[in-house]
């Protein structure tokens, strides 16, 4: 009396799954055809409402950064309860924003990944900016 093994399934060599019709990459592509946070967000086949979600992810990239100077920034007049809220506040907004630039992310997208990354180069060369000019005035006077 033999049992025989079940046999694996074939390989396949594809980069998408698909879960209730919708196909998910699990490896970077480059495209317009994508979905960025939300079903039919840009939409399939729209040039322009590709180009639309890189410049968001951009600008969101651009404020994470932006964002992120605020622990630096002293409230001024408030009780230290106040200032704490407000602090915790900004920092909650900066979470969520980051998080949704790390979902975006995941949609491997090529063109998601490199508006990102130039947006965290933007912001972050903002931020260092303000605090150099900052510091070469105060050496200045």
């Amino acid at each position: 009396m033999s049992m025989s093994m079940p046999m694996s399934p074939p390989y396949n060599n594809q980069s998408t799954t698909n879960m209730d019709g919708m196909g998910m990459h699990m490896s970077f592509f480059w495209g317009k055809d994508v979905v960025v946070l939300f079903a039919g967000w840009p939409g399939s086949g729209r040039l322009g409402m590709y180009i639309l979600a890189l410049a968001t992810v951009f600008v969101v990239a651009v404020g994470v950064e932006i964002l992120s100077m605020s622990p630096r920034l002293k409230p001024r007049g408030v009780s230290p309860v106040v200032g704490a809220m407000i602090h915790a506040g900004v920092y909650a907004v900066r979470m969520a924003l980051a998080y949704l630039i790390m979902l975006s992310v995941m949609s491997f997208n090529i063109g998601i990944f490199v508006a990102v990354v130039a947006g965290h180069a933007v912001g972050s060369f903002v931020v260092k900016y303000r605090a150099l000019t900052a510091v070469a005035r105060a050496v200045e006077f």
